[in-house]
This record gives C-alpha cells, sequence and structure tokens, in this order.
C-alpha cells in the first residue's frame, strides 16, 4: 500500500531523479503532519529531529537532481535516510507512532533508500 492510500502500480526499477525525489516528497508530506501531533515532551525533541531529517533527505535529493557532481550528494541522503529510519523506530518504541505508522513509514524509507542507492551505485559506474 502507498502512502495515499492506493495500491502501487509497478515497482520502480530505475532510480530516475525525478522518481525518487517524487518518493521522497510523499513520505515527507505523509509523514510530517504525524509528527506536529507528538506529545509536547517529544515534538521538539524527536520530532524536530525527525522533521529536519526528512526535509534534509528530500533537499540532498533535489539538490543532487540538479547538479553534476551528484555523489556526494547522494552519499548524504543515503545517511540522512539511516538516521531516519533510527529516529523513526525510536518514535514508534515509545510508542509515539502507531505500529502501522512505523510500518508505512519503513517500507517507504526502504524504498527511498534502496532508489538512492540504486542512483548513486549508477553514478560512481558512469563517473
Amino acid at each position: 500500500m502507498t502512502i495515499d492510500g492506493s495500491q502501487p502500480a509497478a515497482t520502480a526499477t530505475s532510480a530516475q531523479p525525478a522518481v525518487v525525489v517524487g518518493k521522497a516528497y510523499d513520505l515527507a508530506l505523509w509523514l510530517l503532519p504525524k509528527i506536529e501531533k507528538l506529545p509536547r515532551s517529544y515534538r521538539f525533541s524527536v520530532g524536530e529531529r525527525i522533521t529536519s531529517a526528512m526535509l534534509d533527505v528530500l533537499t540532498d535529493l533535489v539538490e543532487a537532481a540538479y547538479t553534476r557532481d551528484r555523489s556526494e550528494l547522494l552519499r548524504h541522503a543515503s545517511r540522512r535516510l539511516n538516521a531516519l529510519r533510527l529516529l523513526v523506530r525510536l518514535a514508534k518504541d515509545l510508542h509515539l507512532l502507531s505500529l502501522s505508522a512505523y510500518e508505512l513509514t519503513s517500507e517507504h524509507l526502504d524504498e527511498v533508500g534502496r532508489m538512492t542507492g540504486g542512483w548513486l551505485r549508477a553514478e560512481e559506474r558512469r563517473a
């Protein structure tokens, strides 16, 4: 199931920049309102870190789509995705996110991560 509730068409096999950026944007659009609803005691610690990491990933991917030297930006996005995975898991373990929200977020983080990794490998082969 996708973030908007529809069934996925076909899994993207190529890591085309527009597809990766679109998937990350959809994830941010879905995740950020969930973070705004966190309890106040966590909203400005865990919530702010999740928000920052998600926006950093999105920004890195957009910048990578519009520059020639993409490798470092894609590596940075990949590191941020790993940090984001850990923060989302922490939010789930603290019962700040429901199990279903965690599962959906994790699936989409993995998808964006695989696509980013594929894009990075393609860039490194090209260079």
